[in-house]
């Protein structure tokens, strides 16, 4: 059986096309647990109405974790509550997922909002890095498939780590199993935070983070800002 464990924090608007992708699939040997951070809108009723189990959240590393304690299945499929899956991704990538004898795998990401900003971005400042350096330095955000047995040993996804605590849990993994990028299917995801926050301003978050984790360690510190709630309106 497949887990798929993703946390929310107000996702009424996102999560119903997730959702719906998942039901969506010709793989229907799956579960869906909503690790929720005390939403204040119909996240939690959404997730009912589909079916979900729902544990406590946090941020998502927590939330993630919470999801896994619970999960019955062999293998774990943490997304992000804006994604969005193609026709046939469960069948695809774990066909490959066996084929290539993988513990840990990603995917290559596409934005949701079809624009050209949004795919150049995904695809020549993620997908292509990340593509490079697939066998020196794993990544994994927004989509990662694990074996549970691994995820386990690992002690789970780091909650101390502020930003890219799924790059982190890639890095630890290879050292017990084998990772590697799902070519046969990509996931879509929304470009909210870049057009939130800039895209410039949030790339350097990324490439500024991905030095600090390189030189210095994982961001235990909260340098970069970037919250969990960063969708929530200001306060006036």
């Amino acid at each position: 059986m497949l887990s798929i464990v993703i946390p929310t924090l107000n996702e009424e608007k996102h999560l119903p096309l997730l959702l719906e992708s998942i039901k969506k699939q010709d793989f229907k040997s799956y579960e869906m647990i909503i690790a929720d951070y005390n939403s204040k809108d119909k996240t939690k009723k959404i997730a009912k109405k589909y079916g979900c189990k729902i544990v406590s959240g946090g941020i998502p590393a927590k939330g993630r974790n919470n999801g896994a304690k619970v999960a019955k299945g062999n293998l774990l499929l943490f997304l992000d509550a804006d994604a969005v899956l193609p026709e046939k991704v469960f069948s695809k990538a774990l066909k490959e997922f066996k084929k290539r004898k993988l513990k840990i795998a990603t995917f290559f990401l596409l934005p949701s909002e079809k624009n050209k900003l949004s795919t150049f971005f995904f695809s020549f400042f993620y997908n292509f890095p990340i593509f490079v350096l697939e066998k020196i330095l794993p990544h994994a955000a927004m989509a990662i498939l694990v074996d549970k047995k691994l995820f386990n040993k690992l002690g789970g996804f780091d909650e101390k780590i502020k930003l890219a605590e799924d790059h982190d849990l890639a890095r630890r993994a290879v050292k017990l199993g084998k990772y590697g990028i799902i070519k046969s299917s990509k996931v879509h995801v929304s470009d909210r935070r870049f057009k939130k926050e800039g895209w410039f301003k949030t790339y350097s978050k990324y490439l500024l983070c991905e030095g600090h984790m390189i030189f210095i360690g994982p961001v235990k510190s909260d340098i970069f800002k970037y919250g969990f709630d960063h969708l929530k309106k200001k306060k006036k």
